[in-house]
Parts: C-alpha cells; structure tokens; sequence
C-alpha cells in the first residue's frame, strides 16, 4: 500500500481491515478522483455506477420541487459515504436528486460490479454499508420532519450558527443559498435575516452574512429545539 493509499484510506478506519481480503482488494482498486467546486456528480434519472466515499470536501444533495425551489437533503462531507448512491446501487434504481460539489473534493469510487463483489464477500463492508445507510436516513428523515414542522426562524438559527461553529465570523452565503438549506422561500428567508439584523445578531452585506452576536441566535435556536 502506497503512502497516499493509506493517507486516503485513514478517512475510513471501519474499513481498515487487513485480514479481510476482499475489503482490502476493493479499497486498493478504488478510484481516485479530485473534482473541483460545483461540480455536478450526478442528476435526476442519471444511472448509478460507482459507490462514493468522500476524503475531503463537501457535497450538496438536494431536489427541485415542482415550483423549481431547491431543497437541501443532506451533506456529503469527510469521510461521509452518499445514501442516494448507496440505495441506487441496493435498489437497481436511478438518481431522484442531483449532487453537487461544494468546495473541491477529494473521493474513492468503487465501480459497481466490484461493489457487488465486495458487500458479498466481506461482512465489514457490508456491515458498514448498512450501518451508514441506516445512520444517514436517520439524519435526512429529522431533517425532513424539521422544515415540515420546525419553526423557520429557530431552524435559520441553528443553520447559521452550524455554518459558522458558533463564533463570529463572516458567512459567503447568498439569502437564496440559505432558502434552499431551509426548504423555504428566499423572501421568507430574507425576512427573517433581516430581523436578525435588527436584533443586532447578523450583519447583511452583498452576497455576505457577517454573524456579531452567536450567543443571541443560540437563544433562538434553543428556544425551539426539541
């Protein structure tokens, strides 16, 4: 094993298992692959060829509604591995979303019939699979209960204060962005930043958001947690 096959592999030690042969063939021929900022991985009816495993970076999974609002479903981030494609590929099915890179990502794609291979053949990947699977649409489900049921304010709250680790810091981040992290609409969206901004939590500038009172949007968001 290379230095950069292990450096690349540390991002997965549920799968650092050297008595387990298949596992151990499947990572070696995995593909490396470094994918720049908004790029597209895949999209609603695209086919699904490859397991993901993200080393680096961050992915963004959403859906068009039927009125065209972008919704958010979940992040693919450090050594996050991506449902959708895992079901796709248990389920035979094609993509009902698309995918999108953040920031430049740095990945391990296991072509199909070498993971068909490999979930048959070793129970740790095939434990791990699950156990991400299961783990992961825990996550997505709480996140759909939320933006069905959760308050808006306390939910854009809680965004804000995830994206800038609760401290004061400047956010690059468009009111549209925000709304499609929601699930909800832009006018609402800047609704509320600008009476965050009135509060004195936020500071609203052209395409910025600087956050000058973290604890203050912690009280809201507390407020309503469940």
């Amino acid at each position: 094993m290379t230095d950069e096959t292990a450096r690349w592999q540390s991002q997965f030690p549920e799968l650092d298992r050297q008595a387990d042969t298949a596992l151990q063939a499947m990572m070696a021929a995995a593909q490396r692959v470094r994918l720049p900022p908004d790029t597209r991985l895949f999209e609603p009816g695209a086919s699904c060829t490859a397991y993901l495993l993200v080393v680096t970076g961050n992915v963004r999974v959403q859906f068009l509604t039927e009125n065209g609002r972008e919704v958010v479903l979940y992040h693919v981030r450090q050594g996050d591995t991506c449902i959708l494609t895992t079901a796709c590929l248990l389920g035979g099915t094609r993509y009902p979303a698309e995918g999108i890179t953040e920031t430049e990502v740095l990945a391990l794609t296991v072509p199909l019939p070498l993971f068909e291979t490999t979930i048959d053949r070793s129970p740790v990947f095939r434990r791990y699979v699950f156990a991400s699977l299961g783990q992961r649409l825990a996550g997505v489900l709480a996140r759909m209960e939320d933006i069905a049921f959760g308050a808006v304010d306390a939910r854009l709250a809680r965004t804000l204060l995830e994206l800038c680790g609760g401290e004061r810091r400047t956010l690059g981040m468009t009111h549209q962005a925000l709304a499609a992290e929601l699930g909800s609409a832009r006018e609402v969206v800047s609704r509320h930043l600008k009476r965050f901004e009135i509060q004195g939590w936020l500071r609203l500038g052209r395409g910025t958001i600087e956050v000058v009172d973290p604890q203050g949007l912690a009280r809201l968001a507390g407020s309503s947690a469940p």
